[in-house]
């Protein structure tokens, strides 16, 4: 999902039948991040982003409103970024033009956001989604449609453990589980640490999987992020009670 994007576990485990969970190199699909409990002292307020990981921010403003500028509510945004979202079957069918409109609608909701400290939100606990990424190590668009991942691809977010969990379904069931690291109040550090191939052959995850992913909208049903890649996911809670294995 860094992003919350693992590398892929073809490039890991091509002894384990050249299964996949999503990226290349650096870190995925889920994906995943809070820290209500003693693990809210992490967050440093002194810390800022980097220049290069504002450049995207040009243009939104994250003071939280219940209406746009053209006087929409988020309510509206959200119903008209998943209608837009529906028919593009999880991003692999959008074509540039499309992916404009998304991005164009991602900003609108980013710019509603009232959620100022999305890594204190009791919102961010559970199962999410993935219903849109732009991120091509997840999405396999290069590959034959018949080796992509074609079930439903979940991100789980523990908030008070700071660990969060990339689930593939059909046809590979490979799951992911990696450590949060709190960079601000919206920003993790995402380090993988096992992967499971088929959901079953346990593989520590390489050094080098690691990732950053930054929460720009949380509500109760909606997370919009962006990875480090300058990728954007759009995940939508599937079971809020789920919880990260320990």
């Amino acid at each position: 999902m860094a992003s919350l994007c693992s590398p892929p576990l073809s490039s890991i485990a091509t002894t384990h039948r050249n299964l996949h969970f999503t990226t290349t190199t650096p870190p995925p699909p889920l994906p995943h991040f809070p820290l209500p409990t003693e693990h809210s002292s992490k967050l440093t307020s002194s810390s800022s982003s980097s220049s290069s990981a504002l450049k995207w921010r040009t243009g939104v403003s994250f003071f939280p409103s219940l209406f746009t500028k053209k006087g929409k509510s988020s309510e509206e945004i959200k119903d008209e970024l998943l209608d837009a979202i529906a028919p593009l079957d999880r991003g692999a069918a959008a074509t540039p033009d499309d992916q404009q409109r998304i991005e164009q609608i991602a900003r609108e909701l980013e710019a509603a956001n009232k959620i100022m400290e999305p890594l204190k939100s009791s919102f961010l606990n559970g199962k999410w989604e993935l219903i849109y990424t732009t991120s091509s190590s997840i999405l396999k668009t290069k590959r034959p449609k018949i080796l992509r991942p074609n079930g439903k691809i979940y991100q789980a977010i523990n908030a008070d453990t700071l660990r969060a969990q990339n689930m593939e379904t059909w046809p590979f069931f490979n799951q992911v589980t990696a450590d949060l690291v709190p960079l601000n109040e919206r920003k993790v550090a995402v380090k993988f640490d096992t992967f499971k191939i088929g959901g079953l052959i346990p593989i520590k995850a390489p050094d080098r999987a690691r990732g950053e992913l930054e929460i720009t909208y949380l509500d109760e049903e909606i997370r919009v992020s962006r990875g480090d890649k300058g990728n954007l996911f759009i995940l939508r809670m599937a079971d809020p009670s789920y919880r990260v294995p320990v």
